[in-house]
């Protein structure tokens, strides 16, 4: 076996909290799509969808490193929200909350000298600053545009796109 015990029912965790991102990602999504907010609907979609393919990752390194895959029980999703705002700004904490959870892998790693793991976990680390960067953009957007402005929102990810 490749990876240590400690690492192993960490990433097992890791697997739930990703698919517990996955979730509330959804649940944001459909919170959008509730308001007609499209753009912000799919932005929200695609978050989900990437936090589905980081748990995937993490269930195939420990397959791989020939560990226990065990997916823990996924706590429900908050799925209602007073405002934009809140939504995404719950994103953001999620999203700080998760660097957290990586640091914390990392530091097994790096105390268990696993380097097999430390440089899996690169790659998550590096996406972190991603992702916290865009819900700090995104959430300073809608604080700007506010409640009665978020076709502005809307208007600023098409421009994104383009």
């Amino acid at each position: 076996m490749l990876i240590g015990v400690k690492l192993n029912e960490a990433m097992n965790a890791q697997v739930g909290n990703e698919f517990g991102a996955n979730m509330q990602y959804l649940s944001i999504a459909g919170y959008f799509e509730q308001q007609n907010l499209k753009m912000l609907a799919e932005l929200f979609f695609e978050q989900a969808e990437e936090e589905k393919e980081h748990a995937m990752k993490f269930v195939r390194y420990i397959l791989e490193t020939g560990g226990d895959l065990r997916i823990p029980t996924i706590a429900e999703a908050k799925h209602t929200f007073e405002s934009a705002e809140e939504a995404v700004e719950a994103a953001l904490d999620w999203e700080k909350e998760v660097t957290r959870q990586i640091n914390e892998l990392m530091n097994i790693a790096v105390d268990e000298k696993d380097y097999l793991a430390q440089n899996m976990l690169n790659w998550f680390v590096d996406e972190q600053l991603e992702e916290i960067t865009k819900m700090e953009q995104l959430l300073s957007v809608v604080r700007r545009a506010g409640e009665r402005n978020l076709l502005m929102v809307e208007a600023y990810l098409v421009h994104l796109e383009t």
